[in-house]
């Protein structure tokens, strides 16, 4: 391929399904649509559970501090690491090549696949449980594995549309689920508000390291769509500024955290259990609100599963395997099968959940460290599309420093588990800075 020429998208109106790792001509979203994307690509039903999981070590106040700092953060990061894949239309597969090189690049798109496969797992057997109860109250008809299967089925067949359908899909549902958040937050207050009021309000709770590590929990979730989010910024129309974008980011994703995670704090407070489709059975006693209520847990892992758990494992899978776009989204969905997802969903499985997102946290603050440090102090903000999109130039193989700056960040994440994500920002990024700039076999890559 010449290196001066990278290969681009045609102008003009992208049809469905027609997704490229190419540089992005043709942007879909406005400002408005992409606020509403991330709106409804970001109600995670694992966000309940990590409510249920600061319960015992926070009060209300606390919590509710934890989750809009974590917010903050994220929006914060995805504006900075995003800022790439909107200047050049790139995704993050490319994005990566020039910190970790072409080969490199494998180990943080691994690293972004494993975790969005396991929770396209877990949030599709969540709502696969909210149909299935739909079924059985309406119909007479329980049968979860049906209800599985087909529900795993439709998300694929969605999937495949691209982002005209994610488009199509987010912005619709958006009203639809901050309604039923809404309703869904009046409803656990009206059912165990007075149960919890002394409860949570007069506990002395902790503003040291529980608290900062809830804030990282919060924010931990979405820690993934900070490594990969120019696969969606690239979609964005241009003329929106650093802070409008951070002010999107953090807006658009704080409403459905808030809600979501004090839902889960406060029925887990007050029921200790952590699965919110049985504890919307118990908290709803409306039938026809209570069917409306399961509908929403069900759409919202659609909206979520298409924006957050589908693209980023895909374009792994194509930059890797030169596959197709529904090609790899068919593989991506086929995949989340065998996340045993029924075992995630258990109460007792909400510790377990909250090692899985401090671990790979581990991983992916390092990662993101070392995209900034390179986009920001090593390339000054300026890429060369011809290098990224050249197999056989300087950035072919792998550049060990990204890999070295990584495993020093994973080393101190792990150090301090309870904030890995913080934790390792800095050593990575700091070695990456130095050994970028003193280290002979790295001046290739810098070069």
């Amino acid at each position: 391929m010449d290196s001066t020429a990278p290969p681009t998208l045609e102008s003009g109106t992208k049809s469905a399904g027609n997704e490229s790792l190419a540089p992005q001509k043709t942007r879909i979203m406005g400002r408005t649509s992409y606020l509403l994307a991330w709106f409804g690509g970001c109600v995670s039903i694992g966000t309940f559970t990590m409510g249920s999981s600061v319960v015992g070590s926070l009060n209300l106040i606390q919590a509710t501090l934890a989750i809009a700092i974590g917010c903050f953060v994220i929006g914060l990061a995805l504006a900075l690491n995003g800022a790439p894949g909107y200047k050049y239309g790139i995704p993050f597969m490319v994005q990566a090549r020039s910190a970790f090189g072409f080969s490199g690049t494998r180990l943080p798109g691994l690293v972004r696949a494993v975790p969005a496969i396991v929770w396209y797992g877990f949030q599709s057997w969540i709502g696969a449980g909210a149909l299935n109860m739909v079924s059985a109250t309406l119909f007479g008809f329980d049968n979860l594995i049906f209800f599985f299967i087909t529900f795993q089925l439709l998300q694929i067949a969605l999937s495949v549309l691209g982002f005209q359908g994610i488009k199509w899909l987010e912005n619709i549902g958006s009203a639809f689920i901050l309604c039923s958040l809404v309703y869904m937050f009046y409803s656990t207050i009206q059912r165990y508000g007075d149960e919890l009021s002394a409860s949570m309000l007069t506990m002395d709770g902790s503003w040291g390291m529980p608290f900062w590590g809830a804030t990282m929990l919060f924010l931990g979730i979405y820690s993934t769509m900070m490594l990969n989010v120019s696969d969606y910024s690239r979609e964005h129309k241009e003329g929106t500024g650093p802070g409008l974008l951070t002010t999107i980011y953090a807006m658009s994703i704080l409403p459905c955290t808030m809600f979501m995670g004090l839902i889960g704090y406060m029925v887990s407070e007050a029921t200790g259990v952590a699965d919110p489709v049985k504890v919307f059975a118990n908290a709803v006693d409306n039938t026809p609100l209570l069917m409306t209520t399961l509908l929403f847990i069900a759409f919202a892992q659609v909206t979520t599963n298409v924006l957050n758990n589908v693209v980023p494992p895909t374009y792994v899978l194509m930059d890797t395997f030169k596959l197709k776009f529904r090609t790899a989204t068919v593989i991506v969905g086929l995949l989340a099968f065998a996340t045993f997802p029924w075992e995630l969903v258990k109460d007792e499985s909400a510790a377990g959940l909250q090692m899985f997102v401090q671990t790979y946290s581990a991983f992916l603050g390092p990662i993101f460290a070392v995209l900034v440090v390179d986009y920001y102090l090593i390339r000054r903000r300026t890429l060369d599309l011809g290098k990224l999109y050249d197999e056989n130039g300087p950035y072919r193989g792998v550049n060990v420093a990204a890999l070295v700056a990584t495993a020093v960040g994973v080393i101190a994440a792990f150090s301090i588990s309870t904030v890995s994500w913080y934790a390792s920002l800095i050593p990575a990024g700091l070695t990456y800075y130095l050994l970028m700039n003193y280290w002979a076999p790295c001046q290739r890559f810098r070069d």
